[in-house]
């Protein structure tokens, strides 16, 4: 692990933003990058659609880190304070909220090894099949109801995830009285409170379609003063976004919106030849942050992905695992060479694809729960139970 995080913080989360930092990338950056990408796959929804757990947390909070391998040997110590709920609406999805993602505040070992107590809100990518429509509703739509103006200008996003963002479900029990933009922004406002007198940071993450959501979500939070604390009103905390494979978000009214905020900072980490950052294809949409581009094709460790073979070279170069591995090994844009500066398990490259060389003797997608969460009975029949409760 990178010794020089608890010192450096402020800069790597952005206050410069990431001057000379990225080229070439710098070893504590990488670690904290890595750090981030790892909570953003830490989102562990039931995705079974035969399971009465079906869009719910497979783990209870208390449990979510050491269940997704986050805990053993890992030096960022966080406790789960609130899990999130989005509500979809559609008529097979009326009365039933999908879990999207986590608010996590560091542990006093924790608070110890990053320099500060780090809020962290995390937002998985798509993974539910009614998900695709959310991701497909590429219309370009006001946000000025949640983010406001820029001099007249109205800042315009997709409508799929401002949805997701803001729905509410009368008839669901997680998203009757608050969408999940209400339960982030109220878990956020106490925890603030509950740590207000010590140096605080705010960090968003996500993969994907959470890594719009991360946007959206950051930008939100600085935009309406929610890394204020109302007795301390010039104690501004800052906010960083770390997000992977991000799709563009919104137009230019929502990039002057965006770039107008101080406090605030956005690093997309983006792998060559992933066609998901460069979505949706409409003109108008537009990137905003700084980027960090990675090529995991240039890794000796994968397999070569024949280019006739798309939906195979999508899948993997949109992994999240194998995004992380390109953070651990690129030696920048402009290198041929790749090595990994970060001991990260090489394991971990396959956990849901097989993209690693036959020759590091590792089975491919080898994530999954025992007998796939079929459970044997005191009678000896078989039932699926894959929620704690």
């Amino acid at each position: 692990m990178a010794g020089g995080i608890a010192t450096k913080w402020k800069v790597l989360s952005g206050e410069d933003d990431w001057k000379d930092l990225l080229e070439p990338l710098d070893i504590d950056l990488r670690h904290y990058i890595i750090h981030c990408g790892e909570r953003a796959g830490a989102v562990a929804v039931v995705h079974e659609p035969k399971s009465k757990n079906y869009r719910l947390p497979r783990y209870l909070k208390e449990h979510l880190f050491s269940k997704v391998g986050l805990q053993s040997g890992n030096p960022y110590k966080y406790a789960v304070k609130e899990y999130l709920y989005a509500a979809i609406h559609l008529p097979s999805s009326i009365g039933k909220s999908n879990f999207v993602g986590f608010v996590a505040v560091t542990t006093d070992e924790g608070a110890r090894v990053l320099g500060r107590r780090d809020v962290l809100i995390s937002w998985r990518g798509t993974q539910l099949e009614h998900e695709w429509v959310v991701d497909d509703d590429t219309a370009l739509v006001s946000a000025s109801d949640i983010l406001g103006s820029n001099n007249g200008l109205d800042p315009l996003v997709h409508h799929g995830w401002l949805s997701y963002y803001t729905n509410k479900d009368i008839l669901s029990p997680h998203n009757k009285l608050r969408s999940c933009r209400d339960q982030v922004l109220d878990a956020l406002k106490k925890v603030l409170e509950e740590y207000k007198d010590e140096k605080i940071s705010i960090t968003v993450t996500g993969h994907s379609m959470g890594a719009a959501m991360a946007t959206l979500n950051a930008t939100d939070i600085v935009c309406n003063g929610h890394n204020k604390l109302t007795d301390q009103p010039d104690k501004l905390i800052p906010v960083t976004a770390i997000v992977f494979a991000s799709p563009r978000l919104g137009d230019k009214g929502f990039e002057k919106v965006f770039s107008g905020l101080e406090n605030l900072h956005v690093l997309r980490v983006t792998n060559d030849q992933d066609i998901v950052p460069t979505l949706p294809l409409n003109g108008e949409y537009v990137p905003v942050g700084k980027e960090l581009r990675i090529d995991s094709l240039k890794s000796s460790y994968l397999k070569v992905i024949p280019q006739i073979d798309v939906v195979g070279r999508l899948n993997s170069l949109h992994d999240l695992e194998v995004y992380l591995h390109g953070v651990a090994g690129t030696q920048g844009t402009e290198s041929d060479d790749f090595k990994l500066e970060v001991n990260r398990d090489l394991a971990l490259v396959n956990k849901y694809i097989d993209l690693l060389k036959d020759e590091h003797k590792v089975v491919g997608s080898w994530w999954t729960e025992k007998n796939k969460s079929m459970i044997q009975m005191d009678d000896g029949s078989w039932v699926l139970d894959d929620g704690e409760s």
